[in-house]
C-alpha cells in the first residue's frame, strides 16, 4: 500500500511524500509522484534525511512506553511505567510547584518537533496558558529575522520561490540551499541556465557559491556594514530608484545619512572583502532586473543580526527591485497560511497574565542563577526539542537539566541527550503516526499529513499528551478534544491536497501584496525606536581569534537524525589557519574559549574563509569524545533585535594536541 502524505520537519521545503507500507510497517519513503504532489518544490525527489526517516521510526532507541527515572540523572537508568502512573506523577509535580511557588515555576519548553501544524501548536501551549505558566519565546531561531521583517514590511507576504525562475539576478544571502533548502537549487539552476546572474553572500564557499557568478565571503557579523556600503555606493552613483522610493519607502533619507559613514574602503576592511567585489555587487543589483533577494537565517545568528536584515532590506528598497515577476525578497512564506490553529478559550474564564522567558536564558533559570528568574524553576516540560545539544551555553543548559531540584519531563521519540537527563520520558509519535496539516515556510502550499501507520508502542501525539495531562490536572476533557475537528475543518476547507495557498505568480510584492504599515509603505528607518536603524557593533576577542560557525548540513535537521545519520564530527579550518597552527587533516586539536574546552579532529577545507572555523550543527554528545558540541562555546547573549541567539558570536582558539 502506498500513502501520499507530507513532511512537516523543520525545513522550508515541506516535501510531498509517497510512503510504502507492508503489513503495517513502513518499507520505503520516496517523493510523491509529480502528478499527485501538492508541493511543486518537491519535483519528484526528496533529501536523504527523509528518505531514511524509517530508521528513526523503528530505531532500537525508540521510546516504547513511559519511562520514570530509577537512577541518578544522566545515568540512563529508567523503569517502564503506565501512562496513568506517568500522568499522575507529572500532574502532581506541576500542581505542587504551582501551589508552593506559583505558575512561573513551571516552564513549558515547546518547540517544532516532527509533528505537523495542529499537533504542535494547538493544545500544549493552550494547557500551559490555562495554568498561567510563562511562555518560553522561540528566540534561538527565526525570531530576529521575523522581527526585522515585521518592522520593515508588517505582515506583507514573501515572494514566491517558484517565481525565481523568472529572475535575472538572484542574491542568496545567509542561506545554504545545499543543506537546508535543497529544492531551491534546481530552480536557481534553471534561472541561471536561462541567463540569470547568481550571487552568494556567505562566509563559507558553500555548494551554491561554487555555481555562482560572484561569491562574497563576509566576515561573520559584518552583513550590516556591507549593506550600508552598497547603499552609499548606490546613492553616490545616482542609482537610487527615485520613483519607487518616493511611492513606497519611508525613512530613505535617514537610512542614507547613516550609510554615509561606510565608505567602500572602510567596509572592505571591516567585512574582509575587496572594494572591487562591493562595487561589482552594487553594479549588479542596480542594473539587472528583475532581481530577487533570498535572505536566510544565517544572517541573524550574531549580535548584529537584526541590523543585517534591516540593512539588506533598506539597500534593496533603494534598488526598486519589486513589482514584477521574478523580483522582490524571498524570506518565510509561513504568513500565507491564514487559518487559526489556536485552541478555543473557554467562555467566562479570564486569561491569566503570562510572563515571557527568553529561550536563550533557560539554562540560567534551571541552574538557579541569581536574578535569572523571579521564582525557582521546579518543573520543566520539554516537547519537540533537544536542548541538551541545541541550546546556547550548552554547559549551562546541561547543569540546569541535571539540577535535582528541577523535575524534567520530556515528550520524545528516541533517547536523545536530553532524555538521558529527564525524570520522566514520554513516548511521542512521529508524523507518520498522526493525521494533521502541514504548512510550509518555504512555499505557498498546505498539505494533508495522512496517518501512514499506527502509533509505535504506546506513543502519543502532542495533542493526546496535552489532553491526558489536562485531565490529570483537573480540566475538562471536552476542552482538550478539539484538535481532530480542527484538522478536519482545515482539510475540508480545501487548504490541502493540490490547492496552493496562493496562486502561482500571486505574491508579487508591491503589485499584488503590500506592507501592512501606514500607507502600505515599507519602513527602513524607525524614528521612535531605541534602534532607529541598522547599527554595527564589533566583537573583539584577541585571545580567541577564530569565529566558530555551526552550519546546517545535509545529514540532520537541527539535532534530528543526529543518532541515525550523524555528520562527521570534525572542525573545518582554512588551509592558512591550519598551517599557522601546524595541523593537517586527521590531526586532533584542543579547541577552547572561556566557556568550554574540547578535543576534536581537524579537516582542512579551502571552502572556509580565513579566520573562520566550523563544526556541524546537530551533533549529539555521543559524537564528540569530550561530550560537548559546538554550542558549548556559544554565549547566551542577545542579538540587537528580538533578543535572538548569537551562535556565530562564538570565538575560539585552537592548539595542536596529537597526531594520529
Amino acid at each position: 500500500m502506498k500513502v501520499i502524505t507530507a513532511c512537516p520537519l523543520d525545513c522550508p521545503d515541506s516535501c510531498s511524500l509517497e510512503v510504502t507500507v507492508e503489513l503495517g510497517k513502513i518499507v520505503d519513503i520516496d517523493a510523491a509522484p509529480v502528478g499527485e504532489q501538492a508541493n511543486p518544490l518537491t519535483a519528484g525527489w526528496i533529501c536523504k534525511k527523509v528518505k531514511h526517516h524509517a530508521m528513526r521510526v523503528y530505531s532500537k532507541e525508540r521510546i516504547m512506553t513511559p519511562l520514570i527515572r530509577s537512577g541518578a540523572k544522566g545515568s540512563g537508568q529508567f523503569r517502564s511505567a503506565t501512562w496513568d502512573e506517568a500522568m499522575s506523577l507529572v500532574a502532581g509535580k506541576i500542581s505542587s510547584a504551582i501551589s508552593e511557588y506559583g505558575p512561573d515555576s513551571v516552564l513549558p519548553y515547546l518547540y517544532n518537533s516532527s509533528s505537523a501544524r495542529i499537533d504542535k501548536k494547538r493544545l500544549m501551549p493552550h494547557l500551559f496558558e490555562r495554568l498561567g505558566c510563562p511562555e518560553i519565546e522561540h528566540t534561538i531561531c527565526a525570531g530576529t529575522s521575523a522581527a526585522a521583517w515585521e518592522r520593515v514590511f508588517g505582515d506583507m507576504l514573501s515572494s514566491d520561490p517558484m517565481d525565481l525562475v523568472h529572475s535575472k539576478l538572484i542574491v542568496v544571502w545567509g542561506a545554504n540551499p545545499g543543506a537546508s533548502n535543497t529544492h531551491l537549487q534546481p530552480i536557481i539552476a534553471q534561472a541561471k541556465k536561462d541567463g540569470a546572474v547568481v550571487v552568494v553572500i556567505d562566509p563559507r564557499r558553500i555548494s551554491a557559491a561554487d555555481r555562482a557568478d560572484l561569491h562574497i565571503a563576509l566576515r561573520p557579523g559584518t552583513d550590516v556594514v556591507f549593506g550600508y556600503a552598497v547603499a552609499r555606493w548606490i546613492n553616490e552613483h545616482n542609482r537610487v530608484d527615485i520613483n519607487f522610493v518616493a511611492q513606497h519607502v519611508t525613512g530613505a533619507e535617514q537610512f542614507l545619512l547613516a550609510a554615509n559613514e561606510w565608505t567602500l574602503e572602510r567596509a572592505s576592511e571591516i567585512c574582509g572583502v575587496s572594494v572591487a567585489d562591493i562595487e561589482r555587487f552594487a553594479e549588479l543589483v542596480t542594473t539587472i532586473k528583475p532581481a530577487t533577494l533570498r535572505v536566510g537565517l544565517g544572517m541573524e545568528r550574531n549580535r548584529n543580526g537584526g541590523s543585517a536584515y534591516l540593512a539588506a532590506f533598506g539597500m534593496w528598497a533603494l534598488t526598486g527591485n519589486f513589482g514584477t515577476l521574478g523580483s522582490g525578497i524571498y524570506g518565510s512564506t509561513s504568513g500565507g497560511f491564514p487559518n487559526s490553529v489556536l485552541a478555543q478559550w473557554p467562555q467566562g474564564v479570564a486569561r491569566p497574565p503570562q510572563k515571557k522567558l527568553n529561550m536563550n536564558r533557560v539554562g540560567r533559570v534551571l541552574r538557579g542563577e541569581s536574578g535569572a528568574w523571579h521564582v525557582p524553576a521546579k518543573v520543566l516540560v520539554i516537547q519537540g526539542a533537544n536542548p541538551a545539544v541545541t541550546a546556547v551555553d550548552q554547559q549551562g543548559m546541561l547543569e540546569g537539566l541535571a539540577n535535582e531540584d528541577v523535575f524534567v519531563v520530556l515528550h520524545e521519540q528516541v533517547m536523545t541527550d536530553t532524555a538521558m537527563l529527564a525524570d520522566v520520558v514520554l513516548p511521542a509519535t512521529t508524523h507518520f503516526e498522526i493525521h494533521d496539516v502541514v504548512g510550509s515556510y518555504g512555499a505557498y502550499v498546505v498539505q494533508e499529513n495522512r496517518r501512514v501507520i499506527e502509533p509505535v508502542g504506546e506513543s502519543r501525539s502532542n495533542g493526546e499528551l496535552a489532553e491526558a495531562l489536562a485531565v490529570a490536572l483537573g480540566f475538562s476533557a471536552d476542552e482538550f478534544d478539539a484538535s481532530r475537528q480542527a484538522i478536519e475543518t482545515l482539510v475540508g476547507e480545501s487548504m490541502c491536497g493540490t490547492t496552493p495557498v496562493r496562486p502561482e505568480g500571486g505574491t508579487i510584492q508591491f503589485r499584488d501584496v503590500f506592507p501592512s504599515l501606514n500607507d502600505q509603505r515599507m519602513r527602513i528607518w524607525e524614528l521612535n525606536s531605541d534602534m532607529p536603524g541598522p547599527q554595527y557593533e564589533q566583537l573583539v576577542d584577541d585571545a580567541h581569534p577564530l569565529t566558530l560557525l555551526t552550519p546546517a548540513t545535509s545529514f540532520t535537521i537541527n539535532s534530528m537524525f543526529g543518532d541515525t545519520l550523524p555528520p562527521p564530527a570534525v572542525l573545518k579550518l582554512h588551509p592558512t589557519d591550519a598551517s599557522m597552527h601546524g595541523v593537517v587533516t586527521g590531526e586532533t586539536v584542543t579547541m577552547f574559549n572561556d566557556r568550554a574546552t574540547i578535543s576534536v579532529e581537524v579537516e582542512v577545507d579551502a571552502s572556509m574563509r580565513q579566520g573562520v572555523c566550523a563544526m556541524p550543527k546537530g551533533l549529539w554528545r555521543r559524537s564528540i569524545t569530550s561530550g560537548l558540541t559546538a554550542n558549548a562555546f556559544v554565549p547566551d547573549t542577545f542579538s540587537d533585535l528580538a533578543d535572538g541567539a548569537c551562535f556565530n558570536d562564538a570565538r575560539v582558539q585552537i592548539k595542536k594536541l596529537a597526531t594520529k
